[in-house]
């Protein structure tokens, strides 16, 4: 996909770790003009071959056009590299967008530092892996001012797959992207502790993996079913209640360190559900747990 017009859009990409050259990898191949930077030297060659322009500095970077899009390892990375006094000079009535992964709080703080130096500013969230960028497949949210978001449109479309904007509230798209990389990592955990398991009982990885795909597909559904509970407040524990999920989780346990396998974090999770339990909801479904957790 290209930006049309009578000068090709130009686009600056600070940091060049595996995501940060897909992104400036996508711009190149629609036709940008793209600045590229990276506070180790030597990983734009590549991108420089292939037409990127090179800067010597941060600063230099980022005054090379209207918008800049950052991709680092995190918040504490990117203001390092922002907040030096000369880049936040160069960057006054420009816009950043920040794909850097980080909690909410860090992009609202992040915001604030941007509105003080009259820098425009959005946040953003890459919810697809690196190879995915470019592609139809990728996933990309964001969060700020919706007009800036329109305005800036037509060149983060051309980093392909699917854009949403979640809303002028910055931190709602770090909000997402933590909500769902805690379900990703949690039933990361879930798999290669199963997969202990199956090991430690004589089952390989492979013969337990088409199963594990069909617990999977389970799983839509009840993503579907349980925000609906949660949102209307009902926990309906009709058909599985948590008094017999906690004790399904109990076998987990104790079949795991039978064997000598770590099982703190199906302990946690039992722990959760008998605390519902002894706090009267033992007929509600797991979801009561997101109510449980979530009271101060």
């Amino acid at each position: 996909m290209s930006v049309h017009t009578d000068q090709p859009a130009t686009v600056t990409v600070l940091g060049l770790g595996p995501m940060g050259r897909a992104l400036a990898q996508a711009f190149l191949a629609a036709g940008l003009r793209t600045t590229v930077w990276n506070r180790t030297p030597g990983r734009d060659a590549d991108l420089v071959a292939r037409g990127a322009i090179p800067a010597s500095s941060a600063e230099e970077a980022v005054a090379a056009g209207p918008l800049t899009v950052v991709c680092v390892v995190n918040y504490d990375a990117s203001d390092a590299v922002l907040r030096q006094d000369a880049v936040a000079t160069a960057l006054k009535g420009r816009t950043v967008v920040n794909l850097s992964a980080d909690t909410p709080e860090r992009a609202r703080d992040t915001a604030e530092w941007a509105a003080r130096h009259g820098i425009r500013y959005l946040d953003g969230a890459i919810m697809t892996p690196t190879p995915t960028i470019g592609t139809a497949d990728a996933v990309f949210l964001h969060s700020g001012p919706e007009e800036l978001y329109r305005q800036h449109r037509p060149v983060l479309d051309t980093l392909g797959g699917t854009h949403t904007h979640l809303g002028e509230e910055i931190g709602r798209a770090a909000a997402y992207d933590i909500a769902l990389l805690d379900i990703f990592w949690t039933a990361m955990a879930g798999y290669v502790h199963a997969l202990a398991v199956a090991r430690a009982e004589g089952v390989t990885a492979g013969e337990l993996a088409p199963f594990a795909q069909g617990i999977a597909t389970i799983l839509p559904p009840l993503f579907t079913e349980f925000a609906a509970e949660t949102d209307a407040g009902t926990h309906s524990g009709e058909g599985n209640p948590i008094t017999s999920a906690a004790s399904t989780m109990a076998h987990v346990v104790h079949a795991s360190e039978a064997h000598g396998i770590d099982a703190s974090l199906m302990r946690v999770i039992e722990g959760q559900a008998r605390r519902v339990i002894a706090l009267g909801h033992g007929s509600d479904g797991f979801t009561r747990i997101a109510e449980v957790l979530g009271r101060r």
